[in-house]
Formats: C-alpha cells, structure tokens, sequence
C-alpha cells in the first residue's frame, strides 16, 4: 500500500529550497551597483584615496594574476575588470560533489573626482590587492570664442 503524501511535508521542502536561493542571491546583491544586483559577478571593495598630485585606488581582488585584469580610464571614470577561467583536468575516478571554481568575474566602476592624466597611470598586485595611481592633471582652461558677425 502506497504511503499518503503530506502536503505539509512538501510546502516545508518548497519553503527550505526558497530559503536556500534567496540566500545565495542575497550575496549577489550589492547597493553600489545598479539595482543592487551583480548579475553573476562579484563587486571588488575599494578604497579611494585623493591628494594633491594623484587618486590612488586600491582594490581586493584575491585569486586573480595580472593577465586576468582589464584597467579602463575614460571620461571621468575609472573601469577594472577581472575574469579568471579555472582549468582543471578531468580524471574519470573523480566526481566532484559540488563545483564552484570554474568562473568567476569581478568588476568595478569608479567616478574619478577630478581630471587625471591617463597616459601615465601606475598599477600593481601583490598578494591579490591591485593599487592603481592616477596622476591629475589640470582641467583645460575654457576658452573664449569669438562670434562674427556677417
């Protein structure tokens, strides 16, 4: 004889997987970016620090060598991007109960205060913390434009 289900058993399953993905995509969630969310990547911690010759950014990205980080400076903004691909080989008498270090990614955009002089920015990583020196540079003066008149 078959043995009854009960409803309340598996609404409490329902509810313990909901709490477990709820879960995970809180740690997704981070307010400095656009809607909270990461999307699938992880948001790096900065500190940024200004004096009166440079901006100095200093980032946590453990785990990631130098081939894997991308420094962007445009317009006021400062972009690092980090995408590591985890090789492993595959033997047949392995089987792996949970896989989590195939892919991982992090990236950050930073508003950058004052104007820097792109062409000579400095970066390093030493025991997975990248330092990023931006040197400023004065603003353009405006200038006046005369208008003719015809």
């Amino acid at each position: 004889m078959a043995t009854p289900l009960n409803p309340f058993k598996e609404i409490e399953q329902l509810f313990n997987r909901m709490s477990r993905q709820f879960e995970e995509t809180s740690r997704e969630i981070d307010s400095s970016e656009p809607f909270g969310l990461t999307l699938g990547s992880r948001t790096m911690a900065v500190d940024v620090v200004e004096d009166d010759e440079s901006i100095v950014v200093t980032a946590d990205i453990p785990g990631f060598d130098r081939e894997d980080i991308e420094i962007r400076v445009t317009d006021h903004t400062l972009r690092i991007d980090a995408e590591h691909e985890e090789t492993v080989d595959e033997s047949e008498d392995e089987r792996y109960l949970r896989r989590e270090r195939r892919h991982r990614s992090m990236s950050r955009s930073i508003q950058l205060p004052s104007e820097v002089d792109t062409g000579n920015v400095e970066a390093r990583i030493k025991n997975g913390v990248l330092s990023i020196t931006l040197p400023k540079t004065e603003p353009e003066d405006a200038r006046e434009v005369e208008i003719e008149v015809e």
